[in-house]
């Protein structure tokens, strides 16, 4: 069992949390809950070593319990309470911090369905906001979220934190705006862009087809290559004093409308 906080795995451990020099360098990452953890493996990552405190983990240690059978065997590291405290996040993640084999993927990497309904992201900042968006992708079945010109690691803490493990459930690939816009006209998929100007209501716009819902930052919205690469610019109705919404909030608006009109 590791009891001390500076035990060089723990410091190492920190290091993946901290830093994405560092993440990218080893390709590993940190996730942490038992929820996420399943959702990693069910994924087909593979777990490098699961830290437990058997005080807090319930059923310890060989864990999560309704895993697929058949997965990579990993190692299994006790650490006593105040070691968990200290790389731990949040309370109630059930004991379980893991290390894990980072996976890259490519735009050309996606399973895409007959019609497929896509979120893309560009040059979004805050780690917060992709999470959430990729928990609204995966409530709406969504095939995939692009992020374009990234601007935050994909296996931040923050970001695994925030999504509950949707960023295992969902595929989420990074590339450029220019291979981006190049996949979709290769491939049928309208580009709808959500932007005040010169639009029109969302609900107004079709989107029974092949979609890619693209949205860009709050503070400066989206570049010119993207409206002028768009086939129609939508926007959801403002009634108040303020001109935007949280992205997140945007992009489960904008996915549900995809769903009831692909539902009715």
């Amino acid at each position: 069992m590791i009891t001390s906080t500076q035990n060089p795995r723990i410091k190492h451990l920190l290091l993946l949390q901290q830093k994405s020099s560092q993440r990218r360098a080893d390709g590993l990452f940190v996730v942490e809950g038992r929820r996420e953890v399943e959702h990693c493996l069910e994924a087909g990552y593979r777990l490098r070593t699961a830290f437990v405190c058997e005080e807090i983990s319930s059923p310890p240690p060989n864990l999560p319990p309704s895993l697929p059978p058949r997965r990579e065997a990993f190692e299994v590291v006790p650490v006593s309470p105040n070691v968990y405290e200290r790389i731990a996040y949040r309370g109630g993640t059930e004991g379980i911090v893991a290390v894990v084999e980072a996976r890259s993927r490519k735009l050309t990497d996606l399973k895409l369905s007959a019609s497929p309904l896509i979120v893309v992201l560009e040059s979004v900042e805050k780690p917060g906001n992709l999470g959430a968006v990729l928990r609204s992708a995966d409530a709406a079945g969504a095939d995939a979220v692009v992020v374009c010109d990234e601007l935050t690691d994909l296996y931040n803490p923050n970001l695994i934190r925030s999504s509950i493990g949707a960023i295992f459930t969902v595929p989420c690939v990074t590339c450029t705006t220019d291979e981006c816009i190049a996949f979709f006209k290769e491939r049928g998929i309208q580009i709808l862009t959500a932007q005040l100007q010169d639009s029109k209501l969302y609900y107004d716009t079709s989107m029974t087809g092949p979609t890619a819902i693209v949205m860009g930052t709050e503070a400066t919205g989206l570049t010119d290559q993207w409206r002028q690469a768009a086939d129609a610019h939508i926007r959801i109705p403002m009634l108040g004093r303020l001109d935007s919404l949280n992205v997140s909030v945007s992009a489960a608006i904008l996915l549900f409308e995809a769903v009831r009109q692909r539902k009715s």
